[in-house]
């Protein structure tokens, strides 16, 4: 397990230690919501474990492989809908907590338009698809016998603390200051929540070519637009009464403490772009080979970091002034090449299809736009390289055709390893898919994909292994797609 790990609830906490006021929540989570690809926007594709870069004879090649546009032989205009819904079970200090978050969304409006040619095919593709789904959630709620945020950031000199009476400075006989201490140890209850929420969306202009019998070549450019928003609410309260006396020497109002409560609302607006090059030879009726290279994907961020906080006593509360850690940034995050490549095989209406993808997290990049600092920026790209490496995703799908009804089943299996070097195979999204479709007289067809994915995960409220919450993360995935040709 990767200890140096920090998933959603620690995207505020870590960085609180570079310095005493100024908040900064970029890190390698940030980077990895950008750079993990998203389910696509095909239902049929879904239904086979997305392993579709050996197919892709339908609009959602400008997702998988743009050569397979060459493949289509008709004008087709297709739209979709996607529904996910994410569960996390967690498990802090022996106590379980579930949460789930659920988003619906147009994830698909494709239009394809073949030219007329001699010889060979031409053909051009207008998308509008969702390519990542951000949402996500996790509650946690447990006694924390040993240790806390307001002690782990007093000792560190931490303003929030010195900012809501729970900490105060230590002097020696001189009076000069030492540091800032805070008789709150142990003995709180902790609780909090996040929920995330946003997407991913590119506008994609697709071609393609034969530029040899059974040999396409095809390229997506890709524009991205998209938001992104994480709130998240912590807490920690003295249920037993353990700290009566002043937390903060002299001040009466601060006899009793009760709660302290801390809020981050992170917001993204994101804009960016790249290209997708691909090529599929189709080796007669029944084999199809196909190659991809995706290039990074640059994306510009503009966000707001809002911080909120408070301190409840018998008699009294304070309050952070918001503007003292609040902050608007705008950075960028490039994601690595993807190399992929896949195969399928159609036996009497059998289908098999395979494909894998190859692609380094350790080469995400941070840059500077605004208000981060070089320094900064250095110190998370340094993180991205230590923490992350190199993974291999794979996937497998089968379809079956019922040529008297024109019905397809299809089903499928895919995993995409952890980026994160030190995790084991149990931090792996795995994925198991399901679906079927129906083809009316080859003109429309209605196709629905179901995926259901499971994987573990960790995140550390401060420090590391002193408030963590060991999670069970589930998720289960519905795409619905409706395809007209003519």
């Amino acid at each position: 397990m990767a200890n140096s790990k920090i998933s959603f609830i620690a995207i505020s906490f870590f960085f609180l230690t570079f310095t005493q006021n100024e908040v900064f929540s970029q890190n390698t989570n940030d980077a990895l919501r950008l750079a993990y690809s998203g389910l696509g926007s095909s239902a049929r594709a879904l239904g086979m474990g997305n392993s579709y870069i050996g197919l892709s004879d339908d609009a959602s090649a400008s997702f998988f492989n743009p050569a397979g546009f060459g493949l289509i032989k008709k004008i087709e205009l297709s739209g979709g809908l996607s529904y996910s819904n994410y569960k996390n079970e967690t498990d802090f200090f022996n106590q379980k907590s579930n949460y789930s978050n659920s988003n619906t969304t147009l994830n698909r409006l494709s239009f394809v338009f073949p030219l007329p040619t001699t010889r060979g095919s031409l053909v051009f593709g207008l998308s509008y698809h969702n390519t990542a789904d951000l949402t996500s959630a996790l509650k946690f709620d447990g006694l924390n016998n040993q240790n806390s945020w307001i002690n782990y950031f007093s000792l560190r000199n931490n303003n929030i603390p010195y900012d809501l009476y729970l900490s105060y400075p230590l002097r020696d006989n001189q009076a000069q200051y030492i540091k800032d201490t805070t008789i709150i140890g142990g003995g709180l209850n902790q609780s909090g929540s996040i929920l995330g929420s946003g997407n991913v969306n590119n506008w994609t202009f697709s071609g393609a070519i034969e530029v040899y019998k059974n040999l396409f070549v095809g390229l997506n450019l890709n524009v991205h637009t998209g938001t992104y928003e994480s709130n998240n609410d912590y807490y920690e309260d003295d249920l037993n009464k353990l700290y009566q006396g002043e937390t903060s020497p002299g001040e009466t109002e601060t006899i009793d403490f009760q709660t302290f409560h801390l809020n981050r609302l992170l917001k993204w607006d994101l804009e960016g772009w790249n290209a997708k090059f691909g090529m599929l030879y189709q080796f007669n009726k029944n084999a199809r080979f196909g190659l991809t290279v995706q290039m990074p994907k640059k994306f510009n961020i503009k966000e707001k970091f809002i911080v909120n906080g408070s301190s409840d006593y018998a008699s009294q509360s304070f309050y952070l002034n918001q503007d003292d850690y609040s902050d608007e940034v705008e950075y960028s995050i490039e994601t690595p090449f993807e190399l992929a490549g896949g195969i399928s095989v159609n036996i009497q209406g059998l289908i098999f299809s395979a494909e894998a993808t190859l692609l380094d997290y350790s080469q995400i990049e941070f840059a500077n736009k605004a208000g981060l600092g070089e320094d900064y920026v250095a110190e998370v790209n340094k993180d991205v390289k230590d923490l992350l490496g190199a993974v291999v995703n794979y996937n497998l799908g089968i379809e079956y055709t019922l040529p008297e009804i024109g019905l397809r089943l299809r089903g499928g299996f895919f995993v995409k390893p952890s980026a994160y070097k030190e995790d084991d195979q149990s931090f792996d999204k795995k994925y198991f898919t399901a679906g079927l479709g129906f083809l009316a007289e080859e003109a429309v067809s209605i196709d629905i994909g179901f995926a259901h994915g499971w994987w573990k995960d960790f995140g550390d409220n401060y420090g590391t292994n002193l408030s963590r919450t060991i999670q069970d993360i589930s998720v289960n995935n519905l795409i619905v797609t409706t395809t007209f040709r003519f």
